[in-house]
């Protein structure tokens, strides 16, 4: 088994001056990691801070580093020993192959949902009792694990209809409509302003044999009419796993999708932000008919209010 070093050298908030050096020495592929690089990341994405994990941000605080693989050989410590004498300080780590290309899926194990579903990853056989939505984690955002989902899972298990018309907004990786599908969902559409959501959704559909009844579309819901028009209304079940920031100015165009008696599921709320969300809820003229915690998070079914 061939083996690797994993060479970090710290850059002290100058990374490219780094990277030219290690370049002229005849190095690449490099990655840098840099806290001012992810604070300005989240600036311009504020749509995912509540998805933020804590231990990456301790990860990344104060940061300035370039990492960097060799093979685990006599030449390559030279190498190493050559960047000291350039006062560069570089810490080197040892890397197997299979830890290399493999190792990460020990991260994702299956994760049970409601009362029948199970989360599978796709190289993971499965023989349980429950029911199986198998999906790629590596693709997209959408995994099952976070709380978010596992509440909007539950939801999706009770509300499905069979034969029922399901929208999923914000669809990541497809898992709430593909779960849907699988539970008997006659036809999902999706959207996701990722122009990737149309590939990744139904490649972990044909993952469930339920691609047939899916349509994805890419677009900003809220802010493109056209879109909302192409989605079109009769939904029995409105799904949106997304960030409070995006729920809010989303609820009044909710009703216009839903069918009579149709419900609509909301989540990825942190904690502060619940009464917020549900007054914007209420306000779009949508009754909260179930409220639902775990851990920092929260979730909402609602429906039409009755005249």
């Amino acid at each position: 088994m061939a083996n690797w070093l994993e060479v970090t050298v710290p850059a002290h908030g100058d990374p490219d001056t780094v990277c030219a050096v290690l370049t002229g020495m005849g190095l690449e592929g490099f990655v840098i990691e840099d806290e001012r690089d992810f604070r300005g990341f989240l600036e311009n994405n504020t749509q995912y801070w509540d998805f933020v994990d804590e231990g990456l941000e301790k990860s990344m605080a104060g940061a300035s580093r370039v990492k960097f693989w060799l093979p685990d050989t006599d030449e390559s410590r030279a190498l190493v020993a050559d960047l000291y004498e350039k006062g560069m300080q570089p810490a080197t780590r040892p890397v197997a192959d299979a830890d290399w290309e493999n190792n990460w899926r020990d991260y994702y194990q299956p994760v049970e949902a409601g009362e029948k579903l199970v989360i599978v990853p796709q190289w993971q056989d499965y023989d349980g009792d429950r029911t199986p939505v198998r999906l790629d984690p590596g693709l997209l955002f959408g995994t099952g694990d976070h709380p978010t989902t596992r509440m909007c899972l539950a939801a999706v298990e009770r509300l499905t209809k069979p034969g029922g018309r399901v929208l999923d907004l914000g669809c990541g990786s497809g898992i709430l409509g593909i779960a849907s599908a699988v539970l008997g969902a006659g036809q999902v559409t999706a959207a996701d302003v990722d122009d990737k959501a149309p590939d990744i959704v139904l490649d972990n559909a044909r993952l469930n044999g339920v691609e047939n009844v899916f349509d994805v579309h890419v677009g900003d819901v809220i802010g493109s009419g056209a879109l909302r028009a192409r989605l079109g209304g009769g939904y029995d079940l409105v799904l949106a796993n997304i960030v409070a920031d995006v729920i809010i100015p989303l609820a009044p165009y909710v009703p216009a999708f839903l069918a009579e008696g149709g419900a609509f599921v909301c989540s990825g709320v942190i904690d502060g932000r619940q009464d917020e969300v549900a007054a914007a809820l209420e306000g779009a003229g949508l009754a909260v008919t179930e409220r639902h915690a775990l851990e920092e998070w929260h979730a909402f079914v609602c429906r039409m209010e009755r005249c």
